[in-house]
């Protein structure tokens, strides 16, 4: 007959479970994959995304490029690898402060791993001077 687990054993185990536990929430991919808003969302003025570069909306979880002039690119600004938002935009490359994925927000590709698929494309327009995605 095995002896029952001691007080320590019972503890240790229990500290091990709530770390690895933390582990998943933390790095573990986000539930909404990057999901686009539902309906159209109206982001600011077009004006903000420069040629040749792209604003991130954060508040949005969207980043918008505008690769040519009047050509607008629209991505999800969150990282497919865990699910972070991308917390800066310098030029076309958008960054993940979680892992240091990188991504070409242009085409959503990305740059740098650990990340292994691209952002998600979102429909974005200009209308009246203002950029509206979803």
């Amino acid at each position: 007959m095995s002896k029952p687990p001691t007080r320590r054993t019972v503890l240790w185990g229990a500290a091990l479970a709530g770390v690895a536990g933390a582990g998943v929430t933390a790095c573990g991919p986000d539930d909404s994959d990057g999901a686009a808003p539902t309906s159209p969302v109206e982001l600011g003025p077009a004006s903000d995304v420069p040629v040749g570069g792209a604003t991130l909306y954060r508040e949005h979880r969207l980043v918008v490029s505008q690769p040519t002039e009047g050509a607008y690119k629209c991505f999800t600004a969150t990282c497919t690898h865990a699910g972070c938002v991308l917390d800066k935009v310098e030029k076309e490359v958008g960054s993940c402060p979680c892992h240091g994925s990188r991504f070409d927000v242009a085409t959503g590709k990305v740059v740098h791993g650990p990340a292994e698929k691209p952002l998600t494309e979102v429909p974005v327009r200009a209308r009246g001077g203002k950029i509206i995605a979803g």
